[in-house]
């Protein structure tokens, strides 16, 4: 066999390879985007126990992803709080997801400031990184259908109006809707 042969049949080889690889190793996902359905998940919960986005099926649910270390997660915590509290009864859960490594630290925000909505642990930030958050806090809104009616990148007043409307209206267009 001449070089030219050899190196014709090593180029195929190559470019066979490339493309096996890229049909067995499907590119990662891209940042969830609105009107895409939500990705589910389990992680574990504060003080113990599993959190599952499948338990709130049929609910608007906020995920907040968020860290104590954090500035403007410490400055949204307080008006996210009284946001949980007041949509509740609406219908709507909102889910913390904490990137803290340190669990006795999360433990102190947690009870410092009186959190009562669910908070969950992503320590190696894994289910945050496949929703493509890159900044903290980052929140998404997901409809009673799943899927994500809206993002929201950095610190948030959660008790506007405006929020509180929208909100309100993701309940009950859904509900209309049945």
């Amino acid at each position: 066999m001449s070089k030219s042969t050899i190196a014709k049949w090593a180029l195929m080889g190559i470019a066979a390879a490339g493309v096996a690889w890229m049909a067995f190793h499907p590119r990662p996902r891209g940042p969830v985007t609105m009107g895409q359905a939500a990705p589910g998940f389990t992680l574990p919960q504060l003080p113990s126990g599993k959190l599952s986005l499948s338990q709130f099926k049929g609910q608007v649910v906020v995920v907040n992803f968020w860290a104590t270390w954090c500035p403007p997660c410490i400055e949204e915590t307080p008006s996210l709080e009284q946001f949980a509290a007041q949509m509740k009864p609406d219908g709507v859960t909102v889910i913390g997801v904490s990137v803290d490594e340190n669990g006795q630290a999360l433990q102190n925000f947690v009870q410092h400031f009186h959190i009562s909505y669910p908070v969950a642990r992503d320590p190696g930030a894994a289910l945050a990184n496949s929703y493509g958050t890159y900044k903290l806090p980052e929140s998404y809104i997901i409809g009673r259908d799943g899927h994500v009616a809206e993002k929201i990148i950095g610190a948030t007043n959660w008790t506007d109006p405006r929020m509180i409307a929208f909100v309100k209206s993701l309940t009950a267009t859904t509900q209309a809707s049945r």
